[in-house]
């Protein structure tokens, strides 16, 4: 693997600081595609940063998702990225988050203040300490992740208490007595020997990291959201890469899930988070199924128009999603409202049509084939045979263009005349007009004696 230099404005080739040449790889296809940068941890060590730093720093410069498989050691970002393009956004990072502003030095550590929210960098080598520009992105990151945290090995409460106990099985715990509880008891027992006036016990203050320590034991929902809430955008990073390696049947239904919740926000609103929603579980082509069975009924003219836009994010362009729409609408005619929608199958393929959800050559496509796919295929029959008049309006739409198109085509062919010769064929040239000649009588009438 070659070996380039950390800092790439030094020409040297014998410039000790060195870090592997980045590669990456590009796998899938569609919507699902994405780079996944193949030596990101040899590159990390070498920069002595966390291998999510860099990743995620692509991530905010492309506008791209990106992904930790940690186990895996496996550093994704979303989309079709060339390993060159990737390789100047490294020296970027390496410029705002590695080198000394100093010395040029890429011997620095980062050292975070949670309670400042500030990130500063020390050089070791001149020794030279100053504070990173916040202005990045990246630096709300770093913030959650520090770099001497690591976020494949999170500690959670359970293994906290785990440890506790295992202290107190190996009698590392402090003897109960020396506590101010057990303290309290021995001088009541005292005072009871004694026969003296037993005194109410003193009020011991719970310090907050002992309040903090209890706080996993509450199951109540807004503690639960709170701990979603401070979950790291690693870990939730991590979840993504399970959702992916779920089955495609198991992400529609989280799909249909995620619609379900959005749904009184359609129409106007949640769009955009739903067609991400789709592009991130990778499911982007069949959504459209979903949409139709969560967002239409039997009043599906009005909701088609009202839910345009939705559908247009799903279909514009995109034959493949635009089958498994017409494939849902078979499955809400066929098997959920057959009684009230079957009349209206020509009006419901029209809407469609006029409103640039379905495009002509799918339709006609469509209607080649009765299929078993969506529908029972004698209900899938009488679909087709319900949509004839508006197939045949289609059709014969679609030849009365064609024959205007070629009249037009005739109307305006025009010949052109020239001076000079065509290539392929000669122009009939024009006649130059000319002076009349002068009339002969005028001639005749000159008198000879007068010259």
């Amino acid at each position: 693997m070659a070996a380039i230099n950390i800092n790439s404005e030094v020409t040297d080739q014998f410039y000790r600081y060195k870090m592997p040449r980045l590669i990456a790889k590009v796998e899938g296809k569609g919507n699902g595609i994405k780079t996944v940068i193949v030596n990101m941890p040899e590159i990390a060590k070498a920069l002595s940063r966390p291998p999510t730093y860099p990743t995620k720093y692509f991530g905010c410069e492309l506008g791209a998702q990106t992904m930790f498989d940690f186990k895996n050691e496996r550093f994704i970002v979303n989309g079709s990225h060339d390993a060159s393009k990737l390789q100047l956004l490294l020296d970027g990072f390496i410029k705002r988050f590695v080198l000394c502003p100093e010395c040029s030095n890429p011997e620095t550590q980062l050292n975070c203040s949670q309670k400042k929210q500030t990130i500063s960098q020390r050089c070791i080598a001149c020794g030279n300490t100053g504070m990173i520009d916040m202005r990045h992105k990246l630096t709300t990151f770093i913030l959650k992740n520090p770099p001497d945290q690591d976020p494949a090995a999170t500690p959670t409460k359970q293994t906290k208490k785990d440890k506790k106990k295992n202290k107190a099985v190996n009698g590392e715990k402090k003897d109960d007595r020396a506590s101010p509880e057990a303290n309290a008891q021995e001088q009541m027992a005292a005072q009871r020997a004694s026969g003296g006036v037993v005194d109410a016990p003193p009020v011991v203050e719970t310090s907050k990291n002992e309040d903090e320590d209890d706080w996993g034991e509450d199951f109540s929902e807004e503690a639960v959201r709170n701990r979603m809430e401070e979950l790291s955008t690693a870990a939730k990073q991590m979840a993504f890469t399970d959702d992916l390696e779920k089955t495609q049947e198991e992400r529609l239904n989280m799909f249909y899930k995620f619609v379900e919740l959005k749904r009184e926000t359609f129409p106007g609103g949640g769009d955009k988070e739903v067609v991400a929603e789709a592009e991130r579980l990778e499911i982007k082509d069949k959504a459209p199924l979903i949409l139709v069975e969560v967002l239409l009924d039997v009043k599906v003219l009005q909701q088609l128009k009202q839910h345009r836009n939705l559908f247009l994010r799903f279909c514009h362009e995109n034959p493949k999603s635009q089958k498994y729409m017409l494939g849902g609408i078979e499955q809400l005619v066929g098997n959920v409202h057959k009684e009230e929608l079957l009349p209206k199958v020509p009006h419901v393929l029209k809407t469609l049509y006029d409103l640039d959800i379905i495009d002509e050559e799918v339709l006609l496509e469509w209607d080649k084939k009765v299929s078993k796919k969506y529908v029972d295929k004698k209900v899938s029959a009488e679909i087709h045979e319900k949509a004839t008049p508006f197939i045949n309006w289609l059709k014969e739409a679609e030849e009365d263009d064609s024959e205007e198109e070629e009249e037009e085509e005739e109307d305006q062919v025009e010949v052109v005349y020239s001076n000079f010769e065509g290539v392929g064929q000669k122009e009939v040239q024009r006649p130059v007009a000319r002076e009349a000649p002068p009339a002969q009588d005028e001639e005749d009438d000159l008198d000879i004696d007068d010259i």
